[in-house]
């Protein structure tokens, strides 16, 4: 069953670690150090000085994830507030992460000069190693943990969780099972990442953790060489490690997918590379939280997922999908920061979703539309599309300013691993995608430019970075 909020509002992740019990055995590893998670319980990465931060707001700013799981372990219950700073924040940010957060204490292992100490501020340097202090056993305080999301602006936003928003759609196990090991492409300090974290801790498992300096194949390897069951990634992560010749080294079990809208392009891949596991997406957002899991292997997701869904309540309002649950972040951060909820408690995932045959199927983002001469193109259903061709392993779709129309749909394309292309053969296949195109695509929607590219970037949070130029 779910844990209720009353299960764990007067609780820290410490003490919810120690009752669930690990299975003996189990651990959580970063390319850096492997330790189980009893000495994890019972460490200190503070110098055992975490009492010093009793009742302040404090950013967590680590370069290495294993540490930063083992400042939230000591801090959880003793703070009154922990944000997490996600390693790829911009360094100018950080006066606005600490004046709206009201950060009174900082767990860095960063240089004072490099974050512009003000004097007013206490700092807490961090140990290389886990240090073994006992040091829990006191929930004081219900922390809110505030993680960060991108903003309109390019300033982040600021979203306020508590430990129960965060575990509420975590199943406790109904049996130890030392088998089962995670893993995950996102980085922890990111939603996506830290569901995993909680998930392995709060039922006992182990955990591999990646690195956004470990190359793919390394981390694929280090992950098989670990036993992972289990793992998650969003679309892209996945389409990048599938193009990896590493990727046969897993043997996973289960595999979860999400934070991108997912196309049948990239489940058929995984079912072609994993056959025996179990093929999961599910759909969670920052600020919504996880509402659904998908598991019929298609998809968007049934039209009854809206009424049958334990515990979350869902609505379709002008186009988006809307989620009201225990899951959902409590508010933003801010004088003006703007409402999360609606009058009615729901949460707007700004998500556009289409009804076709029973199915809902995703759009795209409200705020990711292209104007193509005073007509929408999703971005998402243009790749979706793409995605289908036979020579593609991975694509984005962006728009292109133009003077004419106000902009042009471009294609940035990357092919399979088997079809790499001499160079009098690039413009073949460029052809074969845009007939590709459209014969599927409405006019106004097919690219103007299919652009053959060896990568595409993602961003700190595993989604493709779509710029528009």
């Amino acid at each position: 069953m779910p844990m209720t909020t009353s299960q764990c509002s007067a609780m820290s992740l410490a003490a919810l670690l120690r009752d669930s019990g690990s299975v003996p055995g189990s651990f959580v590893q970063s390319p850096e150090q492997h330790i189980e998670w009893p000495d994890l319980l019972s460490g200190s990465i503070l110098y055992g000085r975490g009492d010093e931060l009793q009742g302040r707001s404090v950013l967590i700013t680590l370069k290495n994830q294993l540490a930063t799981v083992a400042a939230l372990m000591e801090l959880d219950g003793l703070a009154r507030r922990v944000i997490l700073c996600p390693p790829d924040m911009p360094l100018e940010h950080l006066p606005y992460v600490i004046e709206t957060a009201e950060v009174d204490g900082i767990v860095t292992d960063h240089g004072m000069t490099q974050l512009g100490r003000p004097r007013s501020m206490m700092f807490s340097a961090c140990s290389q190693n886990i240090q073994p202090c006992e040091q829990y056993g006191r929930a004081e305080l219900e922390t809110e943990w505030v993680l960060m999301t991108s903003g309109t602006t390019g300033l982040p936003k600021l979203v306020a969780h508590t430990l129960a928003s965060l575990t509420s759609a975590i199943r406790s196990r109904s049996a130890k099972n030392a088998q089962v090991v995670w893993s995950t492409f996102y980085d922890i300090r990111r939603y996506g990442g830290l569901q995993i974290l909680l998930r392995a801790a709060l039922t006992g498992s182990s955990l591999v953790l990646s690195s956004a300096e470990e190359p793919t194949a390394d981390f694929l390897a280090r992950a098989a060489s670990c036993g992972v069951t289990h793992i998650s990634g969003t679309p892209s992560q996945w389409r990048r490690a599938l193009m990896s010749p590493a990727a046969h080294l897993l043997k996973p079990k289960y595999i979860r997918l999400s934070g991108e809208a997912i196309d049948q392009a990239v489940l058929k891949n995984l079912r072609a590379a994993y056959p025996e596991a179990r093929i999961v997406h599910a759909f969670a957002s920052t600020e919504a939280g996880v509402a659904f899991e998908v598991t019929d292997g298609a998809s968007g997701f049934p039209e009854e997922t809206l009424e049958n869904t334990p515990n979350v309540e869902m609505q379709v309002q002008d186009g988006t999908l809307r989620i009201r649950s225990a899951g959902n972040a409590s508010r933003y951060l801010g004088g003006d920061a703007p409402l999360l909820k609606d009058k009615d408690g729901f949460v707007d995932t700004r998500d556009l979703v289409e009804l076709r045959d029973g199915r809902y199927y995703f759009a795209g983002r409200r705020d990711g539309v292209i104007n193509v001469g005073g007509l929408k193109v999703y971005p998402e259903q243009v790749e979706a599309v793409i995605s289908q061709h036979p020579d593609v392993q991975m694509c984005v779709v962006r728009g292109q300013k133009s003077p004419i129309t106000g902009a042009l749909v471009v294609a940035d394309v990357v092919l399979r691993k088997d079809c790499t292309p001499i160079e009098h053969d690039v413009t073949v296949i460029q052809a074969d995608i845009l007939q590709f195109c459209r014969e599927l695509l409405p006019a106004h929607t097919v690219p103007a430019a299919i652009n053959i590219v060896p990568m595409l970037g993602l961003g700190g949070s595993g989604k493709v970075m779509r710029r528009n130029a």
